[in-house]
């Protein structure tokens, strides 16, 4: 039998020596706020923590939090972006020491993706704590599959610090086809999914999604967020990552990540990334913008050209569904549409980029072959019908429908 374990929220008491922070009756409040639930589990014990700088408790961050009651964290593993956040896209970062607390950094975004048995020897229990977005795509879901099953496979028990997902009122896109499972999508789930991190997890291992031999002794705890439910617009006050700035792209994200896999900006080398979208050989369009080097984005795509196109700043994103009309449209203004869609130097499904992020190569054909908006997203309908029961399993709050 597997053994997940989820913390009741039910006997908070204030007056609970680990609670340090007043809270509001109904603020929501991300699991690593409920300190009297994890702090224990890891007292006289080697700890390893999965973090970046997403993981704040009030206006601590996570490991400073640890440190502050006196927990031995004996390593920091790190994602996409580094344990500061400000690693270009795709950047590989290095092994290191952190310079404030003098913690090994090991990174898990680079020569490898999960910690291997050496990393692991030494720690006695794994922590995971970061703030993810919602999308399949956003590579933090999939460093937490590793991550899982790098704990899994060694017996290392995992508390994960659950955050709210700020896309979480809704599940919608193309299930993902298992031909197309790579780092920006390992599972068949929708490009939206409408999970916590921490639901997410437990579907993982009841799924069996982890590519680990089955350990019956292996314990996965997750200390749920407190007030949160599916209805719940959560607002990240600090950004993810580097290049979702705001609400407003972390919205669009879904939708205009998809960009990502054509040849035109999606605003990375701007101050709007995913909410600036363009390319120079855009007409009639009156807005423009130029993507230069920046913190994040170095080396961004149309780097120091300027790009005419669309500014998502002033248009509010959809609140339940990911806007295929509005890709449609910038594909149809791009006047050389047969190298609208990228690719590497294969001609396969798999070789563009833009598959892997949809999930499967149905989607590039159906927009190139002008199929409406309505038909493409009734394409949908049976995967997500079938995903979402699936997810119903698996939820720790109350659900959107």
């Amino acid at each position: 039998m597997k053994k997940i374990f989820v913390f009741s929220l039910a006997f908070l008491l204030a007056s609970t020596p680990f609670c340090m922070f007043a809270q509001s009756s109904n603020e929501i409040l991300p699991g690593a706020y409920q300190t009297e639930q994890y702090i224990p589990l890891l007292q006289n014990k080697r700890v390893g923590v999965f973090t970046n700088h997403t993981a704040m408790v009030d206006k601590k961050h996570l490991i400073d939090t640890l440190l502050a009651q006196g927990i031995h964290i004996q390593k920091i593993f790190t994602p996409e972006h580094g344990l500061r956040g400000t690693a270009d896209a795709g950047e590989e970062t290095k092994d290191g020491m952190d310079p404030k607390t003098g913690i090994k950094v090991v990174s898990l975004y680079g020569k490898k993706y999960g910690p291997d048995a050496t990393d692991l020897e030494d720690i006695d229990i794994l922590l995971f704590d970061i703030q993810d977005v919602g999308a399949r795509f956003y590579t933090y879901i999939s460093s937490l599959q590793y991550f899982m099953e790098a704990a899994k496979e060694n017996n290392k028990p995992l508390i994960i610090l659950d955050r709210p997902n700020p896309n979480g009122h809704y599940v919608d896109g193309p299930v993902l086809e298992k031909g197309f499972s790579s780092f920006v999508g390992k599972n068949t789930v929708p490009i939206v999914y409408g999970m916590t991190i921490g639901e997410y997890a437990t579907m993982l291992n009841g799924e069996d999604w982890l590519k680990a031999r089955s350990n019956k002794d292996w314990s996965l705890t997750i200390i749920p967020c407190k007030n949160y439910d599916h209805n719940s617009m959560y607002t990240i006050a600090i950004a993810p990552s580097p290049n979702l700035p705001d609400m407003n792209s972390i919205y669009w994200y879904p939708t205009t990540c998809l960009v990502e896999g054509t040849i035109m900006s999606e605003g990375r080398g701007t101050p709007h990334a995913f909410a600036y979208i363009g390319h120079p050989l855009i007409a009639n369009k009156g807005f423009e913008f130029k993507p230069i080097s920046r913190v994040g984005a170095t080396q961004p795509k149309l780097k120091d050209q300027t790009c005419y196109g669309w500014d998502l700043t002033k248009t509010k994103a959809p609140n339940n569904k990911i806007n295929i009309e509005l890709f449609i449209e910038m594909f149809d203004a791009f006047s050389q549409r047969d190298s609208f869609f990228i690719h590497t130097t294969g001609n396969t499904p798999r070789d563009y980029y833009f598959n892997k992020l949809a999930g499967n190569s149905k989607l590039m054909g159906q927009i190139q072959s002008g199929v409406s908006a309505t038909a493409i997203r009734a394409s949908w309908k049976k995967g997500i019908t079938k995903f979402k029961k699936i997810r119903k399993q698996y939820l720790l709050y109350n659900d959107f429908e």
